[in-house]
């Protein structure tokens, strides 16, 4: 919008000549379009699996009582502090004062209770339940405080509890968050366009500090060619996760666009049944890891961009451990172990979900698997069939997709979990990892988790998958890195 001042008569040549006169500004811009490649199945973080809703509601329209921030640290959110007894069992949080629901409805200790009751109930359809497995009780002691008394100590309860899956909702609203979300965040819900957009307005009681947009726009563009032009043209401001990595060095020509290459939580896996034969057989898995060439799906599904991995570790935390070498391209080795296996002519499914890493990395493994003798027979499902038919169903040999969630090496520890590894050694581990709170011994329990699943060859490792995104450049204030499965637009801002 364009302000302008009255130059009076009193204003003098010189001032005049001299430019100093005031004269027609224009006003920084207050909403912003930021494209998504997925549309989320729904919009309760609580109640769906999918990066996508998180995508869209973390921070911005839900909080837990602690949060990420952009380099990973776990900050109070909805607690302003909290105290831990000494033997680590309970930790009593300080609830701030004044928080109110989008709904008006006042936030309090009961709506904390409620939450993290409703989501570690046996009935429970919370994706991340595990994060809740230690807690034995949850008391409101008064309006403004909160006592969780755990079974057992866990050394990652504040950064559980930083996780979208455990944000704090309201009773009166829980049963219709997938359609109409109503949270405690700096933007509340207005709209969703199904197959088009979802929209946020700013929340004017929000207890914080407001944020300086005042409407955000997701648009979904799942095709990486409409994700550039619609870039290009403007429809879209700014694209944190952009499909098209080819496109980068374009934009980065460009002063129009500032690109932003930054990390992810993002372990990318061709995740393998591991009960379903002929997978349910270590020296098959073994083949598969051997026969794939990481740099080669690099180059050529992501276009360099991309930390190759060997094992289900973020490259950047301190505590992992490289062991690429130990599942290195080795085609000759993997021959050797199918033959020891007796199997030859493998033909197997491959279930690729939409994302481009997926698609173009999908065609690649199976030209790679098809040298050692190992048919992929792919099949292009669509997110909510990959949800069904994958995740929950099973149904499945191989497939492809990054896992997202923060530091979630624990997934292995699940016997139902999708790629079904249930190893009594590996939860063994973990059990341990999650008593432990003395930070060596932690790093030495993460090194020896990440060597388990490496040396079980559970999934084929293949990268750490990266946040390639793209920006109008007079957008400031977009996290540069994915800590978490996030698009924060609490301190993003445009410049004059």
């Amino acid at each position: 919008m364009t302000n302008f001042k009255t130059v009076t008569a009193t204003v003098s040549a010189v001032a005049l000549i001299l430019g100093l006169a005031t004269m027609p500004s224009l006003a920084a811009q207050t909403d912003i379009t930021v494209g998504m490649q997925l549309e989320p199945p729904n919009l309760d973080p609580t109640g769906g699996a999918a990066a996508a809703i998180d995508e869209v509601v973390y921070a911005n329209v839900f909080e837990g009582l602690t949060r990420f921030t952009a380099d990973g640290e776990v900050v109070p959110a909805l607690a302003e502090s909290w105290d831990i007894s000494e033997d680590g069992l309970t930790y009593t949080f300080h609830l701030r004062d004044g928080v109110t629901f989008h709904d008006g409805s006042s936030f309090d200790a009961e709506d904390v209770k409620f939450s993290i009751d409703r989501a570690r109930a046996e009935d429970s359809t919370n994706a991340q339940k595990a994060l809740f497995a230690d807690i034995q009780s949850v008391e409101a002691v008064d309006a403004q405080t909160v006592k969780i008394t755990l079974s057992q100590p866990n050394g990652l309860f504040l950064f559980n509890m930083a996780w979208g899956d455990a944000v704090i909702v309201a009773p009166e609203t829980a049963d219709t968050l997938a359609t109409d979300p109503v949270g405690t965040g700096p933007f509340a819900f207005a709209t969703w366009t199904k197959g088009d957009s979802v929209a946020l307005e700013k929340y004017a009681e929000y207890w914080g500090e407001a944020p300086r947009l005042d409407k955000v726009t997701f648009k979904f563009i799942p095709d990486p060619t409409a994700a550039f032009a619609a870039v290009m043209a403007g429809d879209v401001d700014a694209y944190p996760n952009f499909p098209a990595p080819e496109n980068l060095e374009q934009f980065k020509a460009d002063p129009r666009f500032t690109v932003i290459v930054g990390s992810t939580e993002g372990e990318t896996i061709l995740a393998m049944n591991n009960k379903k034969a002929p997978l349910d057989d270590i020296k098959i898995r073994q083949a598969i890891s051997h026969a794939i060439d990481r740099q080669a799906i690099i180059d050529g599904a992501l276009f360099g961009y991309g930390t190759p991995i060997g094992t289900h570790f973020a490259p950047h935390n301190p505590d992992y451990v490289d062991l690429t070498g130990q599942s290195a391209h080795d085609p000759e080795m993997a021959r050797k172990l199918l033959d020891e296996a007796g199997v030859s002519d493998l033909t197997l499914s491959l279930k690729l979900p939409p994302p481009a890493y997926a698609r173009r990395g999908g065609e690649i493994i199976a030209a790679q698997l098809k040298e050692v003798g190992i048919t992929a027979e792919i099949t292009n499902v669509e997110w909510a069939q990959w949800l069904e038919d994958v995740f929950k169903a099973k149904n499945f040999d191989l497939t492809i997709v990054s896992h997202t969630e923060p530091m979630d090496i624990g997934i292995y520890a699940r016997d139902d979990y999708y790629f079904q590894y249930a190893d009594a050694d590996f939860k063994a581990i973990l059990e341990e990892l999650n008593k432990t709170t003395d930070p060596a011994n932690r790093s030495e329990l993460l090194g020896k988790a990440q060597r388990k699943i490496a040396d079980d060859a559970v999934n084929a490792y293949l990268f750490q998958l990266p946040r390639t995104g793209v920006a109008n450049a007079k957008i400031m204030g977009l996290w540069p890195n994915a800590p978490t499965q996030a698009n924060d637009m609490t301190a993003v801002y445009w410049v004059d």
